[in-house]
């Protein structure tokens, strides 16, 4: 029997893919083989020896202690592209709002209340400070093209604007996923001096944190929009208010309100609504509970932080799966060992993602101890033997 833990209100339509059979789910769960989470942070929460796997239901792992994580052999799980949608039309509501001055003018309006007949006049007077453009032809960059920017992208150019794009890091696959209209720069600064609309879905990294500063905003058009759908702290909220009062800056369209922010004119601070639809919620639910019990009952895994993807067939005896450090020797003590107790290795594969390593061994004439062989090696941090039922 599996002990999940859930650390949120994951939606049904996940939580039900678990057969009842063979596991054990709810809030108050102790020593859980697999946790599953969404905002919960769990950088003071502790990570009990048999803890196997930690399933993030949406695709930030900040409030997950990755790295620790790693150390004691744990997978760490995320779902990307299963909010992806109800992100991407958050973004182009921000569009749409940050031009035409939406929520300023809806407030305004809310002032007209009480003045009776003559609230149409009143209208037809006070909208002209209202003003704003339509996006059409206009120039957005979009900062990380992801499976959320790549669609904001897509959608933008549909919609009739010139689009500017930039990652470091974009596949092959994601790249084909793009609008042919886009402009591909290398250097965020081409997107800085050149577009009218910004737009981030970056990783929160060393490199990408406060990369909206004072320097940066500096070589920006004057009347530039920005939107943050990502990460609070790719943004300094500090050079931003500045902008917006200074006149270096239209707006600022924020999901990540923080007490500086709100109130300033040029604004537009959401309450972290980017995922908070049921589709997302449900896309987010399936695609974890699916991810953790291919891993819990086969040992492959997919769409993890900390650890490469793996998928092996089992068609032996048992899957050996083993996390280890990734250092040169390990693969070469791990298959003397299986020699060693004369256990045929019928396939074998090894993925490294940074640190740490995932080997995984189908092999036919497995014996009980032959898991605890393996993890006595310095350098394996844990393994699983999945016996063939």
């Amino acid at each position: 029997m599996y002990n999940i833990l859930t650390l949120n209100k994951i939606a049904a339509c996940g939580t039900s893919l678990f057969d009842k059979s063979k596991y054990s789910l709810g809030t108050d769960i102790s020593d859980p083989k697999a946790v599953m989470v969404r905002s919960a942070s769990m950088h003071e929460f502790a990570l009990n020896d048999g803890l196997r796997a930690i399933a993030r239901a949406g695709a930030g792992t900040n409030n997950i202690p990755v790295e620790k994580c790693s150390e004691k052999g744990i997978v760490v799980f995320n779902t990307p592209g299963a909010n992806a949608n109800g992100v991407k039309e958050l973004v182009l509501a921000g569009l749409f709002l940050s031009s035409r001055r939406v929520p300023a003018a809806l407030d305004w309006a809310k002032t007209l209340k009480g003045k009776g007949d003559d609230v149409p006049a009143l209208v037809e007077k006070g909208k002209g400070d209202f003003t704003g453009p339509e996006i059409k032809g206009k120039k957005l960059g979009v900062i990380g093209l992801g499976a959320i920017g790549a669609m904001v992208a897509n959608a933008a150019a549909s919609l009739g604007m010139e689009i500017y794009g930039c990652d470091p890091y974009l596949s092959v696959d994601g790249a084909l996923s793009l609008s042919r209209k886009l402009h591909y720069v290398k250097n965020p600064r081409e997107i800085y001096e050149n577009c009218d609309y910004i737009s981030l879905h970056a990783p929160s990294t060393a490199d990408t944190k406060k990369m909206i500063n004072a320097e940066s905003i500096a070589t920006m058009k004057k009347n530039v929009r920005i939107l943050n759908f990502a990460r609070a702290d790719l943004v300094d909220d500090d050079a931003v208010i500045a902008a917006l009062k200074g006149g270096g800056m239209a707006c600022y369209v924020t999901d990540f309100p923080t007490d500086a922010l709100i109130g300033v004119e040029g604004v537009i601070a959401i309450p972290h609504l980017g995922a908070s639809t049921p589709e997302s919620e449900d896309n987010c639910a399936i695609m974890a509970a699916n991810q953790l019990i291919d891993y819990l009952e086969n040992g492959n895994i997919t769409n993890s932080v900390n650890l490469p993807n793996l998928t092996m067939q089992m068609t032996g005896d048992a899957k050996i799966c083993v996390i280890h450090k990734n250092v040169d020797g390990v693969i070469t003590q791990i298959t003397k060992v299986m020699a060693d107790a004369k256990a045929n290795i019928e396939n074998m594969e090894s993925k490294s993602k940074k640190d740490y390593a995932y080997t995984v061994l189908d092999v036919r004439g497995y014996e009980r101890g032959l898991a605890a062989k393996v993890e006595a090696i310095d350098t394996v941090v844990s393994v699983r033997a999945i016996r063939r039922v």
